[in-house]
């Protein structure tokens, strides 16, 4: 999930750049995510489900790692920083509005339609799974390579919680284990977030320390 999905822009960037087939699948992986995040925040207010609402958080939390990956290559540390602040903002932002949503089902207690959430998990499942085998060559790459393709085989995980949260749904009527599931991945959203904004607030306090003098 993005909340694990975070790169060493640093020292890993040169490489990755240096492929242009690399650079072509990144930009099939940001797009299929933004899409994806589209698809699953409109089922997700659709058909009430909080899951469904958190994955398409991931989605979005790893388009803008996508972006971040293909736009700070080989630029100051001090803006891929900023970029990096922007990034985890929306995350936590995103995250504590899920944490509302699962807080107002669970007060409300209506459950959400399960065919919905099965039917754009799956779809959401195939497309990382899709997004993984385009990877899969890149996997033994450096460590930003490894981790934006363990990125994506993690977030298949998430998908596949989402499917189940839609069968317990679907056999119990009960809200609950997509309430259940959501929480867990919106913990995970505002985790990822503030580690992000921590490290970015570092990075930026360390750029603008004046340099030793020299004699």
């Amino acid at each position: 999930m993005s909340a694990h999905c975070q790169h060493d822009h640093d020292n890993h960037g040169a490489p990755a750049s240096a492929d242009p087939r690399y650079r072509r699948i990144l930009w099939v992986a940001l797009i299929v995510n933004a899409a994806m995040f589209a698809v699953e925040l409109g089922a997700g207010l659709q058909s009430g489900s909080a899951s469904l609402l958190a994955d398409a958080i991931d989605f979005l939390g790893d388009a803008a790692n996508y972006a971040l990956s293909l736009w700070v290559l080989g630029m100051a540390l001090t803006w891929r920083a900023r970029a990096a602040l922007v990034k985890g903002v929306s995350m936590l932002a995103f995250g504590v509005f899920v944490v509302g949503r699962v807080v107002w089902g669970a007060w409300h207690g209506v459950a959400p339609e399960p065919l919905t959430m099965g039917t754009i998990g799956l779809l959401a499942l195939a497309a990382n799974l899709g997004v993984a085998v385009l990877l899969y060559a890149y996997r033994e790459g450096d460590a930003n390579m490894r981790g934006v393709w363990l990125c994506t085989r993690n977030d298949a995980l998430g998908n596949i919680a989402v499917m189940g949260a839609a069968l317990g749904v679907f056999g119990t009527g009960s809200a609950w284990p997509d309430l259940a599931v959501a929480a867990i991945m919106a913990w995970l959203a505002i985790a990822g977030g503030t580690s992000v904004i921590r490290q970015a607030r570092q990075e930026l306090a360390s750029e603008s320390q004046p340099l030793p003098h020299v004699r």
